[in-house]
């Protein structure tokens, strides 16, 4: 396995950790709606970053258009979350040590070390990964833990988009094979 794959598994091993119930770190974190909109944020952000980086990267135009794509796809997103919760009066309350925000980072430096085909393989497997961790976590943890109706609909409304995006990166991903 290359760094890079080591990487990209410890990231959806610790979106999973993270995004669950018990933290990693803090086991009395407790998953309320504030937190899960912070967490939906937080994923949206993280997605716009790296759909950017691709848009400037990628060596292909259908890699920067994936990329173009899932900045857009994912800025609308989290402006509706964003939306929502100043509606509802909600401050999003990202919880305390979140593994995923090193993992991310972690992420993005690797992505910014790779150029050409390689950069290209690399992003199209990260964001694979990526959206099958965030579906993950939405329908077995996220989901269930809501208490809003209306976020519960928000997050309902765009988990189709997080797995269009998913199959979008795997078929590219497989062309390159």
């Amino acid at each position: 396995m290359t760094s890079f794959q080591l990487s990209r598994w410890s990231l959806v091993a610790a979106a999973v950790v993270a995004i669950s119930p018990v933290y990693a770190q803090t086991k009395s974190a407790k998953l309320d709606d504030p937190t899960i909109v912070a967490i939906f944020d937080a994923a949206n952000t993280w997605d716009i970053q790296t759909g950017q980086l691709a848009e400037k990267k990628g060596s292909t135009k259908e890699i920067r258009d994936f990329g173009a794509m899932l900045a857009r796809d994912h800025k609308n997103v989290r402006q509706q979350g964003r939306d929502l919760a100043k509606k509802l009066g909600v401050t999003p309350t990202p919880p305390k040590d979140f593994a995923m925000t090193k993992d991310h980072e972690a992420a993005m430096k690797k992505l910014e070390s790779l150029k050409g085909k390689e950069f290209d393989k690399a992003f199209l497997e990260h964001e694979v990964a990526y959206h099958k961790a965030v579906i993950d976590a939405m329908t077995t943890t996220l989901l269930p833990a809501l208490q809003n109706a209306e976020v519960k609909d928000l997050v309902t409304k765009v988990a189709p988009a997080f797995k269009a995006h998913e199959d979008a990166a795997q078929n590219m991903l497989n062309k390159m094979s």
